[in-house]
């Protein structure tokens, strides 16, 4: 309490960014979680239902799941007569939620670099309080400019401090959502290739029931 209130008023933007930095990342941990669960537990049960053909049973499954869902669904309405499209609408509906999984990112790509002027601007308060106190007293001694200095450099710390936090977790959480969509794409295209194998399948036992 002490530092914040050495600060002076520019740490109550700075607190407010480092509790946004907080929030988002707990939320995007949480959601993190979930959806690594959800494709745990699509990769556990589709493939079973896609060999038993049990094809809505797979779709009443991906109506449980909330991010994934979409997704599946496109994946389980099959190629149909044009597979071009059919993997386009996939990628579409995988992409879409992948924008939502990453929606407020922005908010610690926006105070990753702002925060250091935030401090920065602290650190200019600070002084010029400082030189108003030698303005004030016609004198220059360290007694004098202390508090302008210890609110200077409190807010310059703060601002780092926030900065770094927001940054390393901007990037780790970019990192995880990279790796996920591409797990999740990979998986995406195992099912895909059992669909269309599926199909191709069916196409032969009808060509082999009309020539019988």
């Amino acid at each position: 309490m002490a530092s914040l209130k050495t600060g002076g008023l520019i740490m109550i933007p700075l607190v407010i960014c480092s509790l946004l930095v907080w929030a988002v990342a707990c939320a995007k941990w949480l959601a993190i979680r979930n959806f690594k669960r959800e494709l745990s537990l699509m990769a556990q049960k589709i493939p079973a239902l896609l060999s038993e053909k049990k094809i809505h049973e797979a779709k009443g499954l991906c109506q449980m799941v909330e991010c994934l869902g979409p997704s599946m669904e496109a994946m389980l309405q099959g190629p149909g007569d044009n597979s071009e499209m059919w993997k386009s609408r996939v990628g579409r509906r995988l992409t879409e939620a992948f924008v939502d999984l990453r929606s407020s990112m922005w908010i610690l790509g926006t105070i990753g670099p702002s925060a250091p002027f935030i401090g920065l601007f602290g650190t200019v308060v600070g002084i010029i309080k400082s030189f108003e106190s030698i303005a004030a007293t016609g004198k220059s001694g360290f007694n004098v400019v202390a508090g302008g200095l210890a609110e200077a450099l409190v807010a310059t710390a703060a601002g780092i401090m926030v900065a770094v936090m927001a940054v390393v977790l901007y990037n780790y959480f970019q990192t995880r959502f990279t790796e996920l969509q591409g797990r999740t794409r990979h998986l995406l295209e195992d099912f895909m290739d059992v669909m269309s194998e599926r199909k191709l399948e069916s196409k032969e036992s009808l060509l082999k029931e009309q020539v019988r």
